[in-house]
C-alpha cells in the first residue's frame, strides 16, 4: 500500500521548485529555517521541493550544519566558495545549480516568511512569470537606513531605464525561462534587483510587513548598502556621466558671462584689484565639480576594468549536486 501511495503521490506531482539559499555566517538558524520552511512545503500538493543551500564562504559552522541536513535529508543540495565572494555571486550560484522548473531565491534567517511561499505558487499558477515580495514597512530599522533606502529607489527610478519597486527584496519564485535569462547576464559586478526587472516577464507583487531578525546579526554594514547602491545606479545608467557632462557646460557658460564681464567692467572703469575671498571660492568650488566628475568617471572605468578581466564570479570548493541536468554549462570553463 505504501509503494502504491508513493507512486500515486509522483503521478500527482506535476512540477519542482528549487529553493535557493544564500549564506553566510548563518550557522545558528539554519536548522531553525528549514524546520520551518518544511512545515510549510509539506502542506502544498502537487510540487516536489528541493533546497540549495549556498555556503558562501562562512567562517562559522554554517557549512558543517549544512552538511548535516544533507546527510538526514534528501531533498538539501549545496555548494561551498572558496572564499566569500557576496550574495550576489551565491544567488547566481544557486540559479545555475538549479534544475526546477521554478526557483525561489529567499533568505535564511527567516525574515523572508516561508508563509508567503504558496501565495507565491498561486500568483505562478495565474500565469505570472515571476511572483516576489516587497516590504510595506521597515520596521526594526534605523531612520537614516530607511530613509537612505528610500532616496535610492527614487534616484535609481529617475536615472536609469529600469523601474525598482518600493521595497522590493530579493525573496520570489521565478519561471526556467526567467531564470534562464538571467543566467544569460553574466557580468561580474551584479545588481540582481536591476537584473530581476531588466529581463523583464510578468511579475506579481506580494506585500508583506517587514520581520525583524531574530537569530543572528545583518550582515550589511551602511557602508556596503551604499556601495551596493552606486553598482545599482551605474550597472544600469549613463545618466551620472551625463550630469557631469550637463555640470560642466553650466559651469563653462558661467565663466563665460563672468569674463564678459570683467572685460567690461575694465573697459568702462578700469582694472579693480581681485577680492580674495571671491577668488578661493571659485577655486574651491571648481575644484569640488572636478573632483566629484573624476570620481563619476572612475565608478565606471572601474566597472570596465573589473568586467575586462573576466574573472569568475565565484569558485566552487564542494558540492554535492550532480552536474548533469543543471544550467551549469561547460563547467571547466564557464565563468563561475
Amino acid at each position: 500500500m505504501l509503494a502504491f501511495d508513493t507512486v500515486t503521490k509522483e503521478m500527482i506531482t506535476t512540477h519542482t521548485i528549487d529553493i535557493v539559499v544564500p549564506c553566510y555566517n548563518e550557522a545558528e538558524g539554519l536548522n531553525v529555517f528549514y524546520e520551518e520552511t518544511s512545515k510549510i512545503l509539506n502542506q502544498i500538493k502537487n510540487y516536489s521541493f528541493s533546497f540549495i543551500f549556498i555556503d558562501d564562504g562562512s567562517k562559522d559552522t554554517t557549512l558543517k550544519i549544512i552538511k548535516e541536513l544533507a546527510a538526514g535529508h534528501g531533498d538539501v543540495k549545496f555548494v561551498s566558495f572558496s572564499r566569500n565572494f557576496g550574495k550576489e555571486a551565491g544567488m547566481y550560484a544557486g540559479l545555475q545549480y538549479s534544475s526546477g522548473d521554478y526557483v525561489i531565491i529567499m533568505d535564511a534567517d527567516l525574515q523572508h516568511p516561508p508563509s508567503l511561499i504558496p501565495e507565491m505558487i498561486q500568483g505562478i499558477e495565474e500565469g505570472y512569470d515571476c511572483v516576489a515580495a516587497r516590504r510595506t514597512n521597515r520596521k526594526g530599522e534605523s531612520r537614516i537606513r530607511s530613509l537612505f533606502s528610500r532616496t535610492f529607489y527614487n534616484l535609481s527610478n529617475r536615472m536609469t531605464d529600469i523601474e525598482l519597486v518600493q521595497g522590493a527584496v530579493d525573496f520570489r519564485i521565478m519561471s526556467r525561462q526567467m531564470v534562464d535569462s538571467i543566467l544569460e547576464l553574466s557580468e561580474v559586478q551584479r545588481f540582481s534587483k536591476g537584473i530581476f526587472e531588466w529581463v523583464g516577464f510578468q511579475t506579481k507583487w506580494v506585500p508583506y510587513e517587514n520581520i525583524e531578525r531574530a537569530i543572528g546579526t545583518t550582515k550589511w554594514s551602511f557602508w556596503g548598502l551604499f556601495k551596493y547602491a552606486v553598482d545599482g545606479i551605474t550597472a544600469f545608467s549613463v545618466a551620472p556621466l551625463r550630469m557631469v557632462t550637463g555640470m560642466g557646460f553650466f559651469i563653462s557658460i558661467i565663466a563665460f558671462i563672468y569674463i564678459a564681464v570683467t572685460v567690461i567692467q575694465t573697459l568702462l572703469f578700469g582694472i579693480d584689484v581681485p577680492g580674495y575671498v571671491t577668488t578661493l571660492s571659485a577655486v574651491l568650488f571648481l575644484g569640488g565639480i572636478i573632483e566629484f566628475s573624476v570620481g563619476i568617471l572612475g565608478e565606471y572605468i572601474g566597472h570596465i576594468y573589473m568586467e575586462s578581466k573576466d574573472r569568475p564570479i565565484y569558485i566552487m570548493k564542494q558540492t554535492n549536486i550532480n552536474m548533469k541536468g543543471t544550467n551549469k554549462k561547460n563547467h571547466e570553463s564557464f565563468k563561475v
